[in-house]
């Protein structure tokens, strides 16, 4: 069965965007994007909540945006054939190899779940994360950990008041000092 992961940056302090909305802090360094470009060669589909997906728009057409130091060519290519589910209230069409989702986030799962192929489905989005999280929906949690105290913004984790036992089952530290974290989450047997 695919596995649902939420892969975000984050701040020392656990937040996803400062509370100016911005995350200029997470500035691509070569390894870490390399690392973004493993975990989304091992997806079969990406699920965004609305400012997720606008923000990712700039992939569709990387050739209009100033260039990294690096190539962002591989990550482009494999970012546009990504089927994604768009979750919003708010727009009408969504563009590229996406779709509006049809339904709520537990039914979209469950039914990409049961679709044939491979690959896990990610979760992007603090918002919609928060929301899978809630209902049990995440088996692993990837943490690109940025050496910085942002002060604020929107969390990584959901603050839904609740426990949740994790497994580490990776753990990296790239030369800009980011540390990659990657936990399982330790269900109970019943």
């Amino acid at each position: 069965m695919r596995k649902v992961t939420y892969s975000m940056s984050v701040s020392l302090d656990g937040y996803v965007v400062g509370p100016d909305g911005g995350f200029d802090w997470t500035a691509p360094e070569e390894e870490v994007f390399r690392l973004a470009t493993d975990e989304v060669r091992g997806l079969g589909f990406h699920l965004l909540g609305r400012r997720l997906y606008e923000d990712m728009l700039c992939w569709e057409t990387p050739e209009e945006n100033p260039p990294l130091d690096f190539s962002t060519h591989e990550f482009a290519t494999l970012w546009k054939a990504l089927p994604k589910v768009v979750f919003s209230t708010t727009l009408a069409e969504v563009r590229g190899n996406a779709r509006l989702a049809s339904g709520g986030l537990a039914e979209e799962i469950e039914r990409l779940r049961a679709e044939p192929g491979e690959g896990d489905i990610a979760i992007g989005g603090a918002t919609l994360a928060a929301e899978a999280a809630a209902s049990d929906l995440i088996d692993e949690y990837r943490a690109r950990v940025y050496p910085v105290l942002v002060g604020g913004g929107v969390p990584f984790f959901p603050q839904a008041e609740r426990r949740v036992n994790l497994e580490l089952i990776e753990n990296r530290t790239f030369p800009s000092k980011v540390v990659h974290l990657r936990y399982r989450v330790a269900r109970q047997a019943n």
